[in-house]
């Protein structure tokens, strides 16, 4: 799914799409929260979406497809996990990553794994692997995907606040050059037309 279906997805199915999203995200679906959740931060500072309701949701979202790549790790293993992986994008390099995280880190991984690119959409399956408890689990999970979301929407809202104060202090800098534009227009026409005549 590349960048525009993402942002059409968002702004045309708002709280809906970003669930969805999200939920596919944790899931294992490498789906780009770095675009989904500034892309709600931008909204809600336009006032087209809440800013609280965004993050919330996007909270539970990746919890609850946290829970399913958790349960097949849990149940499938990771035989069935590589022998399928790949029909989601899911390569034996990104599995080994994760692993490498759970194993370092232990169960922390699934709090700080929610920060890092590439761990945060695997994290689920070595935490199922090691059967981690499902209560710990969702707790990690909650707070590290609480966390990342915050982070991403309040970046995404204060970006367009920039964006809004830029231009803002450009705007009589545009207004300036227009009219520069305008009157060398107008010289170059008159020079023209002058030198047409003394012809």
């Amino acid at each position: 799914m590349n960048v525009s279906h993402l942002t059409t997805l968002v702004i045309h199915h708002g709280l809906l799409g970003i669930f969805l999203l999200m939920a596919l995200e944790s899931c294992c679906i490498p789906i780009p929260s770095e675009v989904v959740m500034p892309l709600a931060g931008f909204l809600a500072y336009r006032h087209l979406l809440g800013f609280w309701p965004a993050v919330a949701v996007a909270t539970v979202a990746n919890v609850v497809g946290s829970l399913v790549a958790y349960a097949i790790g849990n149940y499938a293993g990771r035989a069935f996990v590589l022998r399928y992986g790949r029909y989601v994008g899911l390569t034996p390099r990104h599995l080994e990553r994760a692993e490498r995280w759970f194993h370092r880190f232990g169960e922390a991984t699934v709090f700080f794994g929610r920060m890092v690119p590439a761990v945060r959409t695997f994290v689920s399956l070595p935490a199922g692997f090691a059967r981690m408890s499902v209560a710990q689990f969702v707790l990690f999970s909650l707070l590290g995907s609480f966390v990342w979301n915050l982070a991403l929407v309040y970046g995404g809202y204060q970006l367009n606040k920039q964006w809004q104060l830029l231009a803002d202090h450009v705007k009589p800098f545009t207004y300036l050059g227009a009219a520069i534009l305008v009157a060398a227009l107008l010289w170059f026409w008159l020079r023209r037309r002058a030198g047409q005549n003394a012809e």
